[in-house]
């Protein structure tokens, strides 16, 4: 058996070359393209060790994702904030990496709506169009909102939970291609039953940091 290549395990590759969608393993410098492989036999071998995605230092369990346990307790993107956005604390001044904060999170955001394994919402920069709908599997995508940072983003998804999920159904994804949907029709209805709750963000923020699309 070839061996195509080795080393730490990140985050699938994904980019769009219409009509098609390419993948890569990522194993430390090294992507393998996943697309010529379809169809072929391969194996995934684990070698016993696990590293740090951020620091690179061997450790004995992976946190939040793929994190040592000081970079989890210390790096932003470990913070309670990056799994639910409305809970931003940068302006109280406690921002564990305001740097990071500032690149990352106080920069333009959209919410969306997207049809992986039904109909859901989400939120994204808005400089990973189209890329957070790839790696979600989505068939369907329709940015419906566009706000100024990330705790923004996360409060508009908060209300709009009240008449979406926010979860993708990955047993359902497997399966194959969700039903066809009337994304704007769906649109519609939801910005109407949180009509209110939107406004009072606008009024909160400015009209000019939340804007329908």
């Amino acid at each position: 058996m070839i061996e195509l290549a080795r080393g730490s395990l990140s985050k699938m590759a994904v980019s769009l070359q219409a009509p098609v969608v390419q993948y890569s393993f990522r194993l430390d410098d090294t992507q393998v393209p996943v697309n010529p492989l379809i169809g072929q036999r391969l194996r995934l071998e684990y070698l016993g060790a696990i590293h740090c995605s951020h620091c690179g230092k061997r450790t004995k369990t992976s946190f939040s994702q793929g994190y040592c346990y000081p970079c989890m307790t210390k790096l932003a993107q470990c913070d309670v904030c990056i799994m639910a956005p409305e809970k931003c604390h940068y302006d109280a001044g406690t921002c564990r990496e305001p740097s990071w904060g500032e690149q990352f999170c106080m920069t333009d955001h959209v919410v969306y709506l997207a049809n992986s394994s039904g109909i859901k919402v989400g939120i994204t920069r808005a400089n990973q169009l189209p890329t957070r709908w790839l790696d979600q599997g989505a068939s369907q995508a329709l940015p419906i909102m566009r706000v100024a940072t990330r705790q923004q983003s996360g409060l508009v998804e908060d209300i709009l939970r009240s008449q979406v999920p926010d979860r993708t159904n990955w047993r359902t994804l497997l399966k194959g291609d969700a039903e066809v949907l009337d994304l704007p029709a769906i649109r519609e209805r939801i910005l109407d039953a949180c009509a209110e709750g939107l406004r009072a963000l606008q009024d909160r923020f400015g009209l000019q940091a939340i804007q329908p699309l």
